[in-house]
C-alpha cells in the first residue's frame, strides 16, 4: 500500500538537516520502500525545508513506524509529519 510522508522542517534548521542528511538518505535506502522523494524547498531551490516521501509498505502502522524512526525526525527535524494514504494516478510507475 502506497502512503504519503509530508514532512516540514522547524523554522532555521537547515543546520539541523545537513548535520543528519547522510543518515536519512541510508536510512530510506535500507528500507528498500521508496517509490519517489526528496525534499521542498523555497522558491528558489536554494534551502530546504521540508521532506516528501512516497512508500510502499504493508499497513500504516508500519508506515508510521518508519517515519518515527527517521533520523530527521529522531534529531527534532520535523515541526510536522503527516502520513496519508496514497494513490498513483499518473506518471511512470515502475
Amino acid at each position: 500500500m502506497l502512503f504519503c510522508l509530508i514532512s516540514t522542517d522547524k523554522p532555521n534548521a537547515l543546520e539541523l538537516r545537513l548535520a543528519n542528511r547522510d543518515a536519512h538518505l541510508k536510512y530510506w535506502g535500507d528500507a528498500g520502500c521508496v517509490k519517489i522523494g526528496g525534499p521542498f524547498t523555497n522558491d528558489d531551490a536554494s534551502v530546504m525545508n521540508g521532506s516528501m516521501l512516497v512508500i510502499d509498505v504493508e499497513d500504516r502502522a508500519t508506515a508510521e513506524k518508519l517515519a518515527e524512526n527517521d533520523p530527521y525526525n529522531k534529531a527534532g527535524l520535523f515541526a510536522q509529519t503527516e502520513v496519508r494514504a496514497w494513490k498513483w494516478l499518473l506518471g511512470p510507475q515502475e
